[in-house]
């Protein structure tokens, strides 16, 4: 008896604080000129939810098929010698399960990209016991959404809601198939909203998600999470493994946006401003003389981006998008993503202290986002050693032309391996003046004092972002 009590605990809880809270409010008159609220009024609710909606929730099973020597060896060299001959290497089938929903009643389920990635066998099974063979059909890495296709034809289907009303505390309700068991339904409440998680082997960053306590499970992956309505608010998509009560699930306002493109087109096509940003973090703010931080620093344009073609340069701060506005990456990428490609929006940037409008016509974001050495300079308050770039630097790091200094060693624990500066880092600029020579590093280095701050233009990975170091006393 004791053990099932623990078990239960969670549920225990949540129906005690909700009979506390229908006990305040029937008692308070909230409810007085509305019908009475009680715990079997609400029960009855979730279970015509489950028993309205549980029709179009589907189970999605997967094989996936791997290749492994014949034999286990335990001497290294013999397991290497097998795996690397393909007439002796053996596929091993790996099965998978999730869930999914029917968002078109000719057979269009959506689910979690990561629930049919490399798959090679899909099976759909229908809440009625039919099974049909899926076949993906889109997907989309990013939102880890993907629409699977199975032969079958006027099926039952979602009401998709609105995330951007869903309100932290409200009750939500989760429909899958965790551990294989079908038609598990889950309550729970919002617990948070716009959370930034990464999960996966690869680290994944996924963004602006929905947390709850609804129980999600593995199995859970690519079900609804539905409002009090049987409305669709969220796909089930990830859980902390070691935390109890913290699932999250993708807005339903994301997939709502790219049902269309993920069916037509089998991938999303993405509103692009052709930009790469930062947060203005208050040292930032002082080295382009703004009274605070706010805005976002534009740290890179893309050649022949809109952006670019627009007159957005390097250094900008966007202060607002359309006259919203954005004072984190986030908030700026949202508002660019609420667009649709071809339109065109009213940037207001900061440049030189002075506030300037761009109009950006929105494009589509590509598929693909791709000397004789002198004396090596050591800069002690900023942990730096660097060098010169020399043609070949240039070269392979991507440079358009030789220019800059590259950074050869970090102090460990400096100022420098804090802020993530690493070997190979390029810097085009110190304070905002263009860095050519180990002559300008120098000069620029040598009028600082404890307590500055050097604000470097780094060039890394094809790209640029600002950095701004503490410059520490020597002891």
């Amino acid at each position: 008896m004791l053990k099932h009590y623990f078990l239960n605990k969670s549920v225990c809880l949540k129906i005690v604080a909700l009979s506390l809270f229908m006990i305040l409010t029937l008692n308070t008159g909230i409810f007085a000129a509305a019908q009475p609220l009680t715990i079997q009024s609400l029960s009855d609710d979730i279970a015509e939810i489950a028993e309205r909606v549980g029709p179009a929730v589907v189970n999605i099973d997967v094989v996936r098929y791997v290749q492994t020597a014949p034999f286990n060896f335990r001497d290294p060299i013999f397991e290497w010698f097998f795996e690397q001959r393909e007439e002796f290497r053996r596929r091993i089938p790996q099965k998978g399960a999730g869930s999914g929903f029917i968002v078109d009643k000719e057979g269009y389920l959506l689910t979690n990209e990561h629930v049919v990635s490399g798959a090679e066998e899909i099976k759909v099974t229908l809440s009625d016991g039919r099974d049909f063979k899926g076949k993906v059909v889109g997907s989309d890495v990013t939102t880890d959404m993907a629409i699977v296709k199975i032969e079958a034809h006027n099926l039952p289907t979602v009401e998709l809601g609105d995330s951007d009303v869903l309100r932290v505390g409200e009750i939500t309700i989760a429909i899958g198939n965790p551990y294989g068991l079908e038609k598990t339904v889950t309550m729970g409440v919002v617990s948070a909203k716009g959370r930034n998680i990464s999960a996966g082997s690869d680290g994944h960053e996924y963004t602006n998600l929905i947390q709850t306590d609804t129980a999600i499970n593995p199995g859970n992956s690519g079900g609804p999470l539905l409002n009090t309505r049987g409305e669709v608010v969220g796909i089930n998509t990830a859980i902390i493994p070691y935390a109890q009560g913290i699932g999250f699930a993708i807005p339903v306002n994301i997939a709502k946006r790219n049902l269309n493109d993920l069916i037509t087109l089998g991938k999303v096509r993405r509103a692009w401003l052709g930009v790469y940003i930062q947060e203005v973090t208050p040292e930032i703010a002082e080295q382009f003389n703004l009274d605070k931080a706010e805005g976002v620093l534009v740290a890179d344009v893309v050649p022949q981006g809109p952006a670019e073609e627009s007159g957005l340069a390097r250094g900008d701060i966007v202060l607002s998008v359309n006259d919203k506005a954005v004072n984190k990456t986030q908030e700026l990428q949202d508002a660019i993503r609420a667009l649709q490609i071809g339109d065109k929006a009213t940037l207001k940037v900061k440049r030189d202290g002075k506030e300037i409008s761009f109009v950006v016509k929105i494009g589509e974001m590509p598929a693909d986002e791709t000397l004789t050495t002198k004396d090596k300079v050591f800069t002690e308050q900023t942990g730096l050693r660097v060098d010169t770039v020399t043609p070949d630097i240039a070269r392979n790091a991507g440079l358009s032309k030789v220019t800059g200094v590259v950074i050869i060693d970090v102090i460990p624990g400096s100022p420098a391996e804090d802020m993530g500066l690493q070997n190979g880092d390029i810097i085009l600029e110190a304070n905002r003046k263009e860095v050519s020579s180990i002559s300008d590093w120098e000069g620029i280095i040598s009028k600082l004092a404890p307590g500055d701050t050097l604000l470097l233009l780094i060039f890394r990975s094809n790209r640029t972002y600002y950095v701004p170091l503490k410059i520490v006393e020597l002891e």
